[in-house]
């Protein structure tokens, strides 16, 4: 009957083991207790007239459970192991318990170089965005919170602080600069409360440029397109456009989000009566292609140039929206979407933005988060994909988006990942990319593991 039990409780540890990694790491504190458990039971057996010579356990997944086979640790569940009596029997398997099934996600060598790292940083303010220029891939820009800008010319291996002389050291600390874009020396910054600084030198000098007290909103984003042009939207979703370094804009939409969903309010698009005016998060292609989230996450909209107003569209599910992109940075490859819970979504190739029921064209990713939300996805290439999100989580995915397993690079890391983006040509198989979130944490994605 005790040798029963014994079974019984190993096989359980086999049983969560197998759960560990498809669930996140706090899960191994389970697995530790049970490892005690056995021991414990094991021990017991040194007193008892055990006097078998080998048997042998075979430990291999039931149907139904899930494979270790992305830590390359099936095998080693697998494999075949003798079981002595007697207190031979208790060294071996009370090993087995600590040293193996305590910690798989460490055991297997091939994950002992990590994927990402962490960059040491003289910040522990929350970062926001990160931008390279890709005539110079070597220099790049942080920003972030009370005043933080950071600038690296080494490919972001080391950073320096930077501070603006268009503003005093104590006015400097109240902005939160929440997003940066560089392209030939031609560089943008904006943050809260609104500001905007422009450079022509690579960041050598920053001009300070001024808003308009009628401009509809606070700027949100904005990305350098050339010498002294840019492309900027507001946080009610007016898009302008400028050729002259910031002097004069020019409007691209007619009409703000907030007037075409009073304008729309009864064409069946859920939520539109609940829209506080403005957008929680826009997100811009290359070809200049927008999508806008409402601030309550109820409703998004789209946006291609040429076009007058945004369109309106249901978000297709019960969960409010948590963040949305574009696969590739490229309509043709499709759109992603992440709801609050951890649900990730993504379409096909080429789906029409001017479809009113776009949202039926989104299809569940197979992702566990353990309910932690997914704030920001990147594809690195066609088939590798990385999400980040609260609790420092990262998942990646082989196949291009279908399925997502837990990386558990930051694990021990504090705090939420905010921004996932890679640098460089897809087709580049040494394509750089950076992590960043709260308490300044910046990961840098390692292209030789």
């Amino acid at each position: 009957q005790l040798r029963h039990c014994v079974a019984k409780i190993l096989s359980k540890r086999i049983k969560l083991l197998n759960y560990c990694n498809s669930s996140m790491p706090k899960i191994q504190q389970v697995v530790s207790f049970l490892s005690l458990c056995a021991s414990i039971s094991l021990a017991l057996l040194s007193t008892g007239p055990f006097k078998k010579s080998h048997r042998f356990l075979s430990m291999v997944n039931t149907p139904g459970e899930t494979s270790c086979d992305s830590l390359s640790y099936s095998n080693e569940l697998k494999r075949k192991i003798p079981v002595q009596s007697g207190v031979n029997a208790i060294v071996g398997l009370a090993g087995l318990s600590v040293a193996s099934l305590a910690s798989p996600l460490i055991s297997n060598a091939k994950d002992s170089v990590k994927i990402w790292s962490k960059v040491d940083l003289p910040v522990r303010e929350t970062l926001f965005d990160i931008s390279f220029d890709p005539s110079k891939p070597t220099h790049g820009w942080v920003v972030g919170a009370k005043g933080t800008f950071l600038e690296t010319f080494d490919g972001g291996d080391t950073w320096t602080t930077r501070s603006f002389t268009t503003l005093d050291e104590d006015e400097e600390i109240n902005y939160r600069f929440e997003v940066a874009s560089l392209l030939d020396n031609e560089g943008w910054i904006i943050g809260k409360p609104a500001i905007m600084l422009h450079t022509r030198d690579g960041g050598k000098q920053f001009e300070r440029i001024p808003l308009s007290p009628k401009l509809p909103g606070d700027p949100t984003f904005i990305t350098a397109t050339g010498p002294g042009q840019a492309e900027m939207i507001t946080s009610q979703g007016a898009v302008y456009t400028t050729v002259n370094g910031g002097l004069n804009w020019k409007a691209q939409v007619k009409e703000t989000i907030d007037a075409t969903l009073n304008r729309v309010s009864s064409s069946g698009t859920s939520g539109a009566s609940f829209f506080t005016g403005k957008i929680a998060n826009q997100i811009r292609d290359k070809n200049g292609n927008y999508i806008a989230i409402g601030s309550r996450g109820n409703l998004f909209l789209t946006w291609s140039p040429g076009q007058d107003y945004w369109i309106p569209h249901n978000r297709g599910s019960s969960r409010r929206i948590q963040n949305m992109g574009f696969i590739g940075n490229d309509v043709k490859n499709g759109i992603w979407m992440t709801l609050n819970g951890g649900a990730l979504l993504k379409t096909g190739p080429n789906p029409d933005l001017n479809q009113v029921d776009i949202e039926s064209l989104f299809t569940s990713s197979k992702i566990n988060s353990g309910g932690y939300g997914i704030i920001d996805v990147s594809w690195r290439a066609p088939e590798n994909v990385w999400a980040v999100g609260g609790s420092g989580i990262i998942f990646e995915s082989k196949d291009g988006g279908n399925v997502f397993r837990f990386n558990d690079n930051a694990k021990d890391i504090p705090g939420n990942l905010y921004r996932v983006k890679f640098f460089g040509d897809e087709s580049d198989k040494k394509r750089g990319g950076f992590a960043l979130g709260s308490d300044g944490v910046l990961l840098k994605f390692n292209t030789a593991a």
